[in-house]
């Protein structure tokens, strides 16, 4: 303990012998004393810088001995004081994020696209003008449940997806001479290297989408992110965790 430090105090009676004899070393060394105590009138309470009322009317306890309600009541006092000092060292979302990246929050706040997305070789992709037939080898080589569709300078075109491929089944058995480009859903939704993980989340929830393909400024894709594995991440509203 130092000069510069602040010492938080917690106690019931706040008149119990090591308490008594702590005080005037804080006193000698000149730190502040901020008390937590379930008497205001106490000895301890006198010789605090400030003193935060933690009295019960009784504790939990049946004899009304134990500290029981008085603890709960200390530790929610804590929670505030703690939270009224990051109010005011306008401590943000981001900072929380930094020292704590392995909840939620963190993952939340600091995960990137490109460190959950597929990507290279592993990205399924098939030319407009192929059939069918390999495209749907090309969705079951890479378990994606998908496949990019791009045109001869490898532009994003669209998109066949395990539904585009039920709902063309719906409308005709034959599939022989369908092509890639006349299975696809055109123009489907994309995202950019660089954006948060749970962006993209929010936007495959949004859209009621699985997959969610990365592309570049030539609209090239260069990724393609699964709802599955951002949610198997701890992408989820679930909390800081």
């Amino acid at each position: 303990v130092r000069a510069d430090d602040v010492v938080i105090c917690l106690s019931k009676s706040g008149d119990t012998e090591e308490i008594r004899q702590l005080i005037p070393m804080f006193r000698r060394i000149g730190v502040k004393v901020i008390s937590m105590i379930g008497n205001v009138s106490s000895h301890l309470a006198r010789q605090s810088d400030i003193v935060l009322d933690a009295s019960v009317k009784e504790e939990a306890c049946p004899h009304d001995l134990a500290p029981t309600a008085s603890t709960t009541v200390s530790l929610a006092l804590g929670d505030a004081l703690a939270i009224a000092l990051l109010d005011k060292r306008g401590f943000t979302r981001e900072e929380f994020a930094m020292f704590h990246p392995g909840g939620n929050l963190g993952k939340r706040l600091l995960l990137r696209v490109e460190e959950m997305m597929v990507a290279g070789s592993n990205i399924p992709i098939v030319r407009e003008e192929v059939p069918l037939s390999e495209a749907i080898v090309e969705m079951t080589s890479k378990r994606l449940g998908a496949t990019c569709v791009v045109d001869e300078s490898g532009r994003l075109r669209g998109i066949v997806t395990d539904g585009d491929l039920r709902r063309l089944l719906q409308r005709t058995k034959d599939v022989t001479n369908v092509t890639a480009a006349e299975a696809m859903t055109k123009n489907p939704k994309t995202f950019r290297k660089g954006l948060l993980a749970a962006t993209a989340l929010e936007e495959m929830e949004s859209y009621n989408i699985t997959q969610l393909i990365v592309v570049d400024d030539q609209q090239r894709p260069v990724g393609m992110l699964h709802l599955h594995d951002l949610v198997k991440a701890g992408l989820g509203n679930e909390g800081a965790g």
